[in-house]
């Protein structure tokens, strides 16, 4: 499997142990060419590091709650290239006081901020890219099992994923006959930045791995491996689907 000479964008790295930051090492390895995104100044080192790392061709401040911000970021990324092959959307956040206690009690400022970050930054972007992904390509967003099932602490973040799956389904017929294909991979829990704002996560990582079928949690490899699958012409003919990376942990 070649990604060799595909412009893929990777949005949604913090630092080396993100899953968007192990698409992105396997994507690269796999011949791709990289483009990144960072939050805000804070994480600009980090993601600059990967970026050289990887000679990405391009890295840009995105902020998806700052208008003009996601405008004017394509508006550079397209002087680079005029043609994009991919775009990898990992991005989510919901307020921390909206993962813990009662999903009832969610103020509508959060819900509103979590489904902004969330969901609708998927089809901003998209539309974004839309025009200049030419001959077709793949845009891939990331999920989690907490859509389907109820998962204790996930509370926003799971309805938040369940508006996503739905949206990656709707976005999935709008774009079918530009060739643009849109997947979402549900991946198991991972040891990442954004993971830590979920209380008692090391628990819930410890029960996952012994009660999965597999007996062992997932690795940030193998959604990297699968995410470059998506992008690769050997996926053409997958569009609107869910993928489940988590050891099988879905069918309990």
């Amino acid at each position: 499997m070649s990604l060799e000479n595909k412009n893929i964008l990777i949005i949604g790295v913090a630092n080396e142990r993100s899953i968007a930051s192990f698409i992105a090492k396997d994507m690269r390895a796999k011949g791709a060419n990289i483009a990144l995104s960072y939050l805000n100044e804070k994480l600009k080192g980090r993601v600059a590091d990967l970026g050289e790392t990887l000679s990405a061709d391009y890295i840009g401040e995105l902020d998806v709650l700052k208008e003009g911000s996601v405008e004017s970021f394509f508006k550079e990324l397209k002087a680079k290239w005029p043609k994009i092959d991919g775009v990898v959307h990992s991005i989510a956040f919901a307020n921390k006081e909206d993962l813990e206690g009662r999903f009832i009690d969610t103020t509508a400022n959060g819900f509103t901020t979590a489904m902004q970050v969330s969901v609708h930054s998927l089809l901003e972007i998209t539309k974004h890219a839309e025009d200049v992904m030419t001959e077709g390509g793949s845009i891939t967003t990331l999920s989690y099992i907490g859509s389907q099932k109820v998962i204790p602490n996930y509370n926003l973040m799971g309805v938040a994923k369940a508006a996503l799956e739905a949206s990656v389904r709707y976005m999935a017929y709008d774009l079918g006959e530009k060739k643009i294909r849109v997947n979402a991979i549900s991946a198991g829990p991972i040891k990442t930045l954004s993971a830590a704002g979920i209380k008692d996560f090391r628990k819930m990582l410890s029960a996952d791995q012994d009660r999965v079928p597999l007996k062992e949690n997932i690795s940030g490899e193998s959604v990297g491996a699968m995410a470059s699958f998506l992008a690769s012409d050997e996926a053409r003919h997958i569009t609107g689907e869910c993928i489940f990376v988590d050891s099988g942990a879905h069918i309990l």
